[in-house]
């Protein structure tokens, strides 16, 4: 039987785009590093494309220490000015300094749970990845679970992370595999 060449609509023709739909959406992520990674990147995506934030990742891995969470929660004001005058990442003071804020949350979440995801993966039925079996265009902008969490995350202060974001968070990390029928990710 023929494998299918088929993939989710959203991923389009871009190779950038296309390597991050085949190789990360959808794939389960248990690695905190690789979480708060995400949620650095979810967090700077607000009101923008996806792509615009995937084509500048490598400036953010540089900007944000290599994701190391404790050394983004110790970032000063001369950080936030260094990266206010990094044209290689989104230049938004407000998500610059919702990311340090998030970075001490993270921290304290994983004091809290063990590990930033055993307090994400908890919200899922059994701790499993929920498989959606969505056709192109059906995939839903957020969930209940996403509700779930993005109300607990805004009661503990986060920021740029509200139900929308939350949930493509939770396609990025594969918490929830929304692949379309027939995608050769699936």
């Amino acid at each position: 039987m023929p494998q299918s060449t088929t993939r989710c609509s959203w991923c389009g023709s871009d190779p950038l785009y296309i390597k991050y739909h085949d190789e990360e959406w959808g794939k389960p992520v248990y690695d905190d590093k690789i979480l708060f990674e995400f949620l650095i990147l979810e967090g700077a995506q607000a009101g923008l494309s996806w792509i615009t934030i995937l084509r500048r990742r490598e400036n953010y891995r540089k900007a944000f220490a290599d994701f190391d969470v404790h050394k983004v929660a110790a970032f000063t004001e001369k950080d936030v000015e260094r990266l206010m005058n990094d044209e290689g990442i989104i230049r938004n003071r407000l998500k610059i300094n919702g990311a340090i804020t998030n970075a001490k949350l993270f921290i304290e979440i994983q004091k809290e749970f063990g590990s930033f995801a055993n307090y994400m993966w908890g919200y899922l039925p059994g701790g499993k990845p929920i498989v959606n079996d969505f056709k192109q265009g059906g995939i839903p902008a957020r969930t209940e679970i996403s509700d779930q969490i993005a109300k607990d995350m805004k009661k503990r202060g986060f920021k740029f992370f509200g139900t929308t974001i939350c949930y493509a968070h939770m396609q990025a990390t594969g918490m929830v595999n929304d692949h379309v029928i027939g995608c050769i990710a699936r």
